[in-house]
């Protein structure tokens, strides 16, 4: 779905600078579901569980081509 951005953004900015920022919204993004678990109450393993989901949806949904 997303992939076609995503690969016309790697190529604009080049490979490094778009690994940087990709590292920077995967560590954006998990540091958000850690906020939500503490503040829900949800355990390390569940939340641990819930960051693999985010990833496994990036990945069919192509923000990881």
């Amino acid at each position: 779905m997303f992939a076609p951005v995503v690969v016309l953004v790697r190529q604009q900015i080049g490979q490094g600078k778009f690994n940087q920022l990709r590292g920077k919204a995967i560590a954006l993004h998990c540091q958000t579901i850690t906020r939500f678990c503490n503040w829900v109450g949800v355990d390390a393993k569940k939340r641990q569980e819930l960051i693999r989901l985010a990833k496994n949806n990036g990945k069919t949904l192509g923000l990881l081509a």
